[in-house]
């Protein structure tokens, strides 16, 4: 399509259109607006990202037929080269974030893996064409960006889209290059428990190459065996919120009582909030979305295994 790229200002852009969300999805869909006080402009076309919030909104009503939450939320982040070179085909530099989640029914690994293509779709026969989605996904294309998926059956659908900060002229573009030098390295013994192949393996290398020793399992009763086989100390277990019969939460429980002394480490596609809602992560936990770049990663290990200075 054509696209007449402009200064957009987020936080307006999300304060108006939810007045019309509102009328549109109905009284038994909450919308929650959770928006950074800095937030930055982006370099979008404006009615096309209206298009995307709209299309993701009806979506995500209609995954919750008996009513639901909504949530979007809206952050500046920086990504550097070596975190776009293995999550993305975008180029490195400053994006708004923004973050839309449901707690409706979900989707499986194969819906997923198909939602973007054109004519696909889950709807019955007339309550849907199949092109929203990928049109959401030209969208966020065409202007630059990218967008990502989180979802499981029965646990809600997360959806991430970054766009292009919109440069002032006088601003220079923000551009952060992430060395090994400049992470907190570690040696402890880590317990990764993650179901997605590809995001275990990934998650694999950027913890050994900061110089923690790995213990992997691809589900929560994979983890309970490693830790009554393992004798050696495991300093941490890191694991996913949402996976297939035993979630993190629960895992957690169970690891902890085997091992009193482990500290714990959350993380989901699903944001904080979306998690704390689902009732599955009390608020004071320790917690990281997907995908998380190398140097969070470093930081957020430090500050959970190192107990603070009296």
């Amino acid at each position: 399509q054509i696209i007449h790229p402009q200064r957009i200002d987020v936080d307006k852009s999300l304060q108006a259109i939810s007045k019309m969300l509102a009328r549109l999805l109905g009284e038994d869909i909450e919308i929650n607006m959770i928006i950074a006080s800095d937030l930055w402009h982006i370099h979008a076309d404006q009615t096309q990202f209206e298009q995307v919030l709209i299309n993701l909104a009806v979506n995500a009503r209609d995954a919750m037929p008996q009513g639901g939450n909504l949530t979007f939320e809206a952050k500046n982040v920086i990504l550097d080269q070596t975190y776009v070179e293995r999550h993305y085909e975008i180029a490195e530099g400053a994006y708004v974030l923004l973050t839309i989640s449901d707690n409706g029914e979900g989707m499986d690994k194969e819906t997923m893996a198909k939602i973007f293509e054109p004519f696909f779709t889950t709807k019955g026969m007339g309550k849907g064409t199949g092109l929203g989605l990928a049109t959401v996904y030209g969208i966020i294309k065409q202007n630059g960006g990218e967008i990502l998926v989180y979802s499981e059956p029965g646990q809600g659908t997360t959806f991430k889209i970054y766009l292009p900060r919109h440069e002032e002229a006088s601003v220079s573009p923000i551009v952060v290059k992430a060395t090994s030098q400049d992470m907190a390295m570690g040696t402890e013994t880590v317990l990764l428990v993650e179901d997605d192949e590809m995001v275990r393996t990934m998650t694999v290398e950027i913890l050994t190459s900061l110089g923690y020793s790995i213990l992997e399992a691809a589900n929560g009763e994979e983890a309970l065996q490693t830790c009554k086989r393992y004798h050696g100390p495991i300093a941490l277990l890191f694991t996913d919120v949402v996976m297939p019969k035993m979630n993190g939460a629960e895992l957690a429980r169970r690891v902890l009582t085997l091992r009193p002394d482990i500290k714990v480490l959350f993380m989901s596609g699903y944001t904080d909030d979306a998690v704390v809602r689902h009732g599955i992560l009390q608020d004071d936990v320790h917690f990281l979305q997907k995908p998380v770049t190398p140097k969070v990663l470093a930081q957020t290990l430090r500050t959970v295994l190192d107990p603070p200075s009296a």
